[in-house]
């Protein structure tokens, strides 16, 4: 699979691009998106359709990630304010986590493309990098909202010589966390794809099981990261 290093873009393999004015769009992720987002839908819609007080089948599923989501944004942003923004990380959480491991699961490469083919959309980077970018914007409209202008007081504390060291900070955080995730899921369906044309049948399983446990890892990671940074805004002492 040839790879293609431009200046502005990384590049593996060939894309369907759909041109929107002067917009070159990577068509097959969006296409990929759209059916993790419906499948999430569709869960949702299942499992509440129908609510029980003893809850069973796809309800429990739902009440149980309901409940470890909840602890993991009570546990990084904190009692006060956790609450508002549990949606935005359960949503992280849940759209990485099936688009992971969807990626590992369903065989994409059954459904024909012009051009390109489609795969998990968080093994594009430009999927990866959007979203560590929300991820930015809700730090610092936690910060904002929550402190006012006292929020840029992080930035000199405990003395205005972090202030450079911070702002590369703000840098870094979007980029490990995009290619991080970016780099694991693509490392993992290329070492599947490879497996599966030398050894098609039993050599690529052991590999396929570890990529399901990494992907759910991943998004795990992600999720915490993202809920320990807009924690680290909202706290009132400097960290």
């Amino acid at each position: 699979m040839p790879l293609h290093l431009p200046l502005a873009e990384l590049e593996v393999g060939k894309h369907l691009y759909w041109q929107i004015g002067n917009l070159n769009i990577h068509g097959q992720v969006f296409l990929s998106s759209w059916i993790v987002i419906g499948a999430l839908l569709a869960v949702v819609v299942v499992g509440t359709r129908k609510m029980e007080r003893d809850p069973r089948g796809v309800q429990n599923l739902l009440e149980f990630l309901w409940d470890y989501l909840r602890d993991l944004a009570r546990d990084q942003i904190g009692e006060k304010v956790y609450r508002d923004w549990l949606p935005f990380i359960g949503t992280l959480f849940l759209f990485i986590f099936v688009s992971n491991w969807g990626g590992a699961l369903i065989p994409w490469r059954i459904v024909h493309l012009p051009s390109g083919e489609l795969g998990a959309p968080t093994a594009d980077i430009n999927t990866t990098v959007a979203m560590a970018l929300l991820v930015s914007l809700a730090f610092f409209y936690a910060g904002l909202s929550n402190k006012g202008l006292r929020f840029f007081e992080y930035y000199v504390e405990p003395t205005p010589i972090m202030l450079p060291f911070k702002i590369i900070e703000e840098f870094t955080k979007p980029l490990s966390l995009s290619f991080r995730l970016f780099g694991n899921i693509l490392a993992d369906e290329l070492a599947v794809a490879v497996l599966a044309s030398l050894v098609p049948i039993l050599v690529p399983l052991p590999v396929m099981l570890l990529g399901l446990f990494t992907s759910a890892i991943q998004a795990l990671i992600f999720a915490t990261l993202a809920a320990f940074y807009i924690g680290e805004a909202v706290h009132e002492e400097a960290h």
